[in-house]
């Protein structure tokens, strides 16, 4: 099972991934977690990323496809993955199926998690961080028990500067200017579910169990 999770920002593809990982046996893979692993284990790549990320700069498209590539073809991705958010631009698909290509292998599917503006900015501004054990909270869906309050530690809770609204806005628009397109680019292969992301997190799972077994994937 290779599947690609898309989506915008707040669409709930994270959860969703750890859920199909964990039930499949497969490996959920997110580019930050990738460049995480690779600079705190001092790989080539991840001496290279790091370099721009301390001068705050973004991670060049080479860098990350080859990151993406490398787990790719370890034996942990053998009998399948989950890429949660990559690609990320077209670019970056057509990198990716030349890739696939020449393993001899193909993406299964792509599912695509559709959600209003209004339910994204509804579910990342009301989030909540602790910075200290860095636990997250949601004022509506799984708030603390004491407000403003971590149940962990006891620390006060953050909305971070990604969660508020402006910045959503911001990030809403990054995404619909390039990963929108990717939309199209993955019907034309005729390898595109869309899933409705609303709702509850188990209603979000049955929906996308039955989609999966919809599409025969394997």
């Amino acid at each position: 099972m290779r599947i690609i999770f898309l989506g915008p920002p707040g669409g709930g593809k994270g959860t969703q991934a750890d859920f199909i990982a964990e039930k499949y046996d497969i490996p959920k893979l997110s580019t930050g977690d990738l460049l995480r692993e690779s600079v705190a284990n001092k790989t080539s790549l991840g001496n290279e990323a790091k370099g721009y990320m301390n001068r705050g700069e973004l991670v060049p498209d080479a860098v990350v496809i080859a990151l993406v590539e490398e787990k790719l073809a370890s034996p942990e991705c053998q009998k399948g993955f989950i890429l949660d958010g990559f690609p990320r631009t077209v670019a970056q698909a057509d990198q990716l199926a030349n890739f696939m290509v020449s393993t001899g292998k193909e993406v299964d599917h792509v599912v695509y998690f559709s959600i209003s503006k209004d339910e994204i900015i509804k579910r990342i501004s009301g989030r909540r961080s602790c910075q200290e054990c860095k636990a997250v909270y949601h004022l509506e869906y799984v708030p603390p028990k004491e407000q403003g309050m971590c149940d962990v530690c006891g620390n006060k809770l953050i909305q971070r500067n990604d969660d508020e609204p402006k910045t959503i806005e911001s990030r809403l628009s990054v995404y619909q200017e390039q990963t929108a397109p990717l939309i199209e680019y993955y019907k034309m292969k005729n390898i595109l579910g869309e899933l409705d992301g609303s709702g509850l997190v188990p209603e979000v799972q049955d929906r996308l169990l039955d989609l999966l077994s919809y599409q025969k994937i394997k």
